[in-house]
């Protein structure tokens, strides 16, 4: 990981702060960097002694992207022929959940390079990764090689620490595999174990644990839901899981409990400012009331969604009616793509189609994408350009000619969406990605090891 440096940020084409309304753009102003945070936005700064100069013409400035939701693991199952065409049940049994004893320690640590580089280079500089590979029989040092990549790479990361407990029979994925699910002691063992050795409560911090049963209709039962919300509070953490992500969780919640599913995690006391939601995509206007009234919060995955036909999550409707919205990339074994430039371009444009072209800005997309996602992490410090915040931001550069002949530059990440490039990026004032590099990273070496991973879960396939 690069060293913190002083850095001004001279003659952007535009920043944009991540905040809404008028506070939404900042203009064509120079950034002063000192100790990992912002302590000037203005016109005209002048390079003082010891700075590094990063000329940013033809670049815009984002904050970085806080990506709420993903499965580093999938970065080894992109595209993967028995699920491409399947919905989510399908595509669970026959892509993820067959492979999960077979994600090797090695095979882990190569899957979340990639796509911790992959994220990167697009533009993330935080990103929350849903955990699962864990089972009665399986090892725990997954979160331990997480956080260690993390911090090679200089990312803030939080680890929502998954898994399925004791009654998981109807899990649409894991009650397809032989292997057996974690007891209540296991898994709270290695949270307090992570916790201790890892989390951070600061509004900056660099390392965050969550906890994160992998669905709460179906990965456990009631009674241990319940059990674990208390266990998190006890130890000051927050709440992450899936939450209606298809007609199917909404029904399956109907006919077992007869409730909704925010009904039921109502019940079961997982609502709140210190909880969020994958997906969210079939809701009900009063569950829409009840996310708002309890200030919990949503990770919109709009790509994933789409590819896996399981709809268009009602983000307007929830942003209007005040709940705290951010995006994530989810699972790229779902999406084909790390990219959260990807995700705010696809978010810009689906609700569009679905109920006109008012439904969203690229404003709103950026906060949903940056603050927003800061708010649900609980990560006050970061997700704004702003004087005092964490210096977590990202240049792209706009000097391709796909660009050209734009009149509002300040959006075109956002309306144009990939191919873009990343310039710069920081993450409390160090250089993640320094002249469009990562540091320190060899990428013919990461697509070689890649490949090898690719080859080696095909050769079991065949073998088993």
């Amino acid at each position: 990981m690069t060293h913190t440096q002083n850095i001004l940020i001279k003659n952007p084409t535009a920043v944009m702060t991540g905040r809404r309304g008028e506070h939404a753009r900042a203009g064509a102003v120079d950034i002063r960097i000192v100790d990992g945070r912002i302590s000037e936005m203005a016109a005209n700064l002048s390079p003082q002694p010891g700075e590094r100069l990063i000329d940013a013409r033809h670049c815009v400035v984002y904050p970085g992207w806080v990506n709420t939701h993903h499965h580093l693991f999938q970065n080894l199952l992109k595209a993967v022929p028995a699920g491409i065409n399947q919905d989510l049940q399908g595509w669970l049994a026959s892509v993820p959940y067959p492979r999960l004893n077979r994600f090797t320690p090695h095979l882990t640590r190569i899957a979340a390079r990639l796509g911790m580089a992959e994220l990167l280079l697009s533009g993330v500089t935080t990103c929350a990764d849903h955990h699962y590979l864990y089972h009665a029989h399986g090892s725990t040092e997954s979160g331990d090689q997480l956080f260690d990549i993390a911090e090679a790479f200089g990312m803030r990361f939080v680890l929502c620490r998954g898994g399925a407990l004791e009654s998981a029979t109807a899990h649409p994925g894991f009650s397809k595999t032989a292997l057996q699910p974690e007891s209540l002691e296991q898994m709270v063992g290695d949270i307090e174990r992570l916790k201790s050795r890892y989390h951070q409560d600061s509004p900056d911090a660099m390392r965050r644990v969550v906890v994160a049963p992998t669905t709460p209709t179906f990965s456990l039962p009631p009674t241990l839901l319940r059990e674990l919300a208390h266990t998190a509070r006890g130890m000051g953490l927050r709440l992450h899981t899936h939450l209606s992500e298809t007609q199917h969780y909404v029904n399956f919640c109907r006919e077992q409990y007869n409730c909704l599913p925010v009904e039921f995690v109502a019940e079961n006391e997982w609502l709140g400012p210190d909880v969020w939601f994958a997906h969210a995509v079939h809701l009900q206007p009063s569950e829409i009331r009840l996310l708002a009234q309890t200030g919990t919060g949503i990770s919109h995955c709009p790509v994933s969604n789409a590819r896996l036909g399981s709809g268009i999550a009602p983000v307007p409707a929830m942003a209007a009616a005040g709940v705290p919205i951010s995006l994530g990339v989810d699972g790229v074994a779902s999406n084909e793509s790390g990219s959260m430039v990807g995700e705010a371009h696809t978010a810009w444009l689906i609700h569009r189609a679905a109920q006109g072209a008012a439904a969203t800005t690229a404003e709103e997309v950026i906060h949903w994408g940056t603050a927003g996602g800061a708010q649900v992490l609980g990560l006050g410090a970061v997700g704004t350009l702003q004087v005092g915040q964490a210096a977590d931001l990202v240049l792209y550069g706009l000097d391709h000619p796909r660009f050209l002949g734009f009149h509002d530059l300040a959006v075109a990440p956002v309306v144009a969406g990939e191919p873009i490039t990343v310039r710069y990026s920081l993450v409390g004032g160090r250089l993640v990605v320094d002249n469009g590099v990562i540091p320190g990273l060899d990428l013919e070496q990461l697509r070689a090891e890649a490949h090898e991973g690719v080859q080696q879960l095909l050769q079991e396939v065949i073998e088993g």
